[in-house]
C-alpha cells in the first residue's frame, strides 16, 4: 500500500474537504458539527491540564 492510498489524517479531512458544492443548510450543519467538536476537544484539553496539575501537585513540578 502506498502513502497515497491511505486516508488523510482526520484533521485534514475536516479542513481540506471539498465544501463548495454543499448547500447553505449543509454548510450550516457542518458549522454546528465543527463547533460541537471544538467544545469536545476543549473539554479533553481541560481534563488533561487538570490531570497534569494534580500530578504536579502530588509529585512536584519537573
Amino acid at each position: 500500500m502506498q502513502d497515497d492510498d491511505l486516508p488523510p489524517p482526520p484533521i485534514l479531512s475536516l479542513t481540506k474537504a471539498e465544501i463548495e458544492d454543499l448547500s447553505v443548510p449543509e454548510l450550516e450543519e457542518r458549522i454546528v458539527a465543527l463547533e460541537g467538536e471544538i467544545v469536545r476537544v476543549r473539554d479533553v484539553i481541560a481534563t488533561k491540564q487538570d490531570s497534569k496539575s494534580a500530578a504536579e501537585a502530588v509529585f512536584g513540578k519537573s
